[in-house]
């Protein structure tokens, strides 16, 4: 049974995890509208993971005695000025989803709930891929610079780059 707090928590990661697919699936529409089909489809991968994340904690909270929550999300930001700022954001959203996983972490182990602690570290080991593949894309895009027949060559190798299904 978890206790309500480690359940407060969790409901909130799980808001956070849907508003982080709705983000993803925005940018993802800015990225294809813009020309960017690689970028996009590597955007509408990364939206689906981000949901399954979701599920995933959605589904834990559930079969653990509590009540997991569908909450309202924000609107999340739609219009861009380039790739290189999608992908900053990426970088610092995965930034700030990686500190709530720790206050996650946390209170878990205030409150004594060594089971959701152990559940957890999937999330802490994810969030450090999710930020390492960030700073990938934001390295290359460094290294390139904004020529678009360099920008070109960049988006249809994100056609490929590969995104850790969540499961």
């Amino acid at each position: 049974m978890l206790k309500e707090k480690v359940e407060q928590i969790l409901n909130k990661q799980i808001t956070k995890e849907a508003f982080s697919s709705q983000l993803y699936l925005a940018m993802a529409s800015w990225a294809e509208k813009n020309g960017y089909n690689g970028s996009a489809n590597y955007l509408y991968r990364q939206s689906d993971e981000e949901r399954m994340h979701m599920l995933k904690l959605f589904r834990y909270v559930n079969d653990r005695g509590g009540h997991a929550i569908v909450d309202t999300l924000d609107k999340p930001e739609l219009e861009f000025t380039s790739i290189s700022e999608i992908f900053t954001k990426v970088y610092k959203h995965e930034c700030f989803i990686t500190e709530s996983i720790n206050e996650c972490v946390e209170v878990c182990i205030n409150e004594k709930d060594y089971t959701t602690n152990q559940f957890l570290q999937w999330y802490v080991a994810e969030q450090v891929e999710e930020e390492s593949n960030a700073q990938t894309v934001i390295d290359k895009l460094n290294l390139l610079g904004n020529e678009k027949a360099r920008l070109y060559l960049f988006d249809r190798d994100m056609e490929n780059f590969t995104v850790n299904s969540g499961e």
